[in-house]
């Protein structure tokens, strides 16, 4: 039997649980469901179990806005963000709308029912499908590809004598006390796994092609720890929230228009971080601008502190073959080792990796344009979450799913049965979604969603401007378009209109 909901939630993790407790609180009337394609909440939170794994920006902003973080450490571990993320979805019974071991790996719309049909795999087997019907399809898998991490072909890897992991798959029985260690890459996974390994290794190396910017930052915020226990936490936590907001996004703005003055800042901070004479140059001054890729953050200078206490190292050089006993390098030098891991990020899939199609039209998400970052032109009743690249996730996690009730709300109030985005500009300019050059953006971004060169066909990367339009702003506003349960067939054809403009 097909089970129907008002509101169907694709994904468990910290973005599904967020949007559950907006969606349950305000329409307490409406039923909805989350469909899990694993076996536990937590999603990123839970699957990614490396050493040292924690947030790379702080729990004020990337924890929920209606939930306060408490514990003292603003940069905190993964089993703490996880049990966060949790105990959200228990103390509101959230939990118990959880579909588990749920893949979606289709969506299908039709505008006769306005509703969506979504196929969905269960426990794993593509043999025993399931189906659900919902009125409004929100999608909050995130993007990165669970099944599989970024893993190039290294030259004669085959010869290790080694293991060679993905911090994506970390092997719970894996033993590296006392080992030579060598983290390739030097993104916010290798910053994070060297001072956590170097700590019981007998020697870490970060072998890295290029630089990246590391900062130090305090894992604990002392504004804020001093203001709960005077305001208490519930009270606090707005203020703490904004404080860091405001700091992050001067921070980002000046990045972008005075890269010099921030890249003498942060390269004060290494002077004072590194040991004297350290080589910063080869090491740590990237050959792009700050935030063109976002800055990695060492908390407390963990990853200083290791290279100064000679316990891990940084080697900037290409490889040429992986050998028996570890690594020779383009310049010659042998890197020994008995562990390799490699960090050499992530794999992007948009969706969870399902399709969708309008009316026995499958729809290209590289061929429709975003609308507020959120929705597919032409596509009804249907909005995805991404987050910010310049900040935390649950920032924009939250506006999204703000702005879904609030679309939810209008429907409602016009008995409107569909409302889609539709534009009606056939020669609008398209850019990528993201302006921005880490790997694992640059590899995939052929396939999401475009940017248009105006506004609403845009996803923000401005919290304080998302704030005024998706949370303040119309949602009535022209670009929307809404249909009664007797216009679906004319609202089809403007959907057919929109996807042969686009396939133009």
């Amino acid at each position: 039997m097909t089970e129907h909901v008002n509101v169907l939630i694709v994904g468990a993790g910290l973005s599904g649980i967020g949007a559950a407790h907006h969606i349950q609180k305000a329409f307490p009337q409406k039923s909805y469901a989350i469909l899990e394609a694993r076996d536990t909440i937590g999603g990123t939170w839970d699957l990614f179990r490396y050493p040292g794994i924690r947030s790379d920006s702080d729990m004020h902003t990337l924890g929920y806005r209606f939930r306060p973080w408490t514990e003292a450490k603003a940069i905190a571990d993964g089993p703490s963000i996880l049990a966060y993320v949790r105990d959200t979805a228990t103390e509101a019974g959230i939990d118990k709308q959880i579909r588990f071991r749920h893949r979606v790996v289709r969506a299908s719309w039709s505008s006769a029912d306005a509703r969506w049909t979504v196929t969905a795999e269960r426990d794993g087997s593509a043999g025993s499908p399931v189906e659900f019907t919902c009125d409004f399809l929100l999608c909050c898998s995130g993007y990165y590809r669970y099944d599989k991490g970024f893993a190039p072909q290294f030259p004669g890897v085959e010869r290790f004598a080694g293991p060679v992991v993905h911090p994506q798959f970390w092997p719970e029985e894996l033993d590296y006390t006392g080992k030579r260690v060598v983290v390739i890459g030097s993104g916010a996974t290798a910053v994070t796994l060297v001072p956590a390994m170097a700590e019981t290794a007998a020697h870490v190396t970060m072998l890295q092609r290029s630089p990246t910017y590391v900062v130090a930052v305090p894992s604990r915020d002392p504004i804020a720890n001093r203001l709960r226990r005077v305001l208490g936490a519930r009270a606090t936590y707005p203020i703490a929230r904004w404080k860091n907001v405001l700091i992050g996004t001067v921070f980002y703005r000046l990045s972008r228009t005075r890269p010099e003055l921030i890249k003498r800042a942060i390269r004060r901070g290494l002077v004072r971080a590194l040991p004297a004479g350290y080589d910063i140059d080869t090491h740590f001054k990237p050959g792009y601008q700050p935030w063109d890729q976002r800055l990695c953050m060492a908390p407390d200078g963990d990853l200083f502190r290791a290279i100064r206490h000679g316990d891990a190292s940084v080697v900037t050089d290409q490889i040429e073959t992986f050998t028996a006993d570890g690594i020779r390098l383009a310049s010659g030098t042998e890197l020994p080792a008995d562990v390799v891991v490699s960090a050499t990020g992530l794999n992007l899939l948009l969706f969870g990796g399902a399709t969708l199609d309008v009316d026995g039209v499958a729809v290209d998400p590289a061929n429709t344009l975003a609308y507020k970052g959120m929705m597919l032109s032409g596509v009804p009743n249907f909005a995805f979450t991404i987050g910010y690249t310049n900040a935390s996730w649950t920032l924009k996690a939250d506006l999204v799913s703000e702005y879904v009730c609030r679309l939810l709300a209008r429907m409602d109030e016009r008995g409107a049965a569909i409302a889609t985005p539709i534009n009606d500009d056939p020669v609008m300019e398209t850019r990528p979604l993201m302006d921005f050059a880490a790997g694992y953006v640059q590899r995939s971004v052929h396939q999401l969603p475009k940017n248009g060169s105006r506004k609403p066909w845009q996803l923000g990367m401005s919290y304080a401007h998302d704030v005024v339009t998706l949370r303040h702003g119309r949602v009535d506003d022209g670009i929307m378009r809404f249909a009664t349960g007797s216009q679906p067939q004319r609202l089809a054809a403007e959907n057919r209109q929109a996807h042969e403009r686009s396939d133009a």
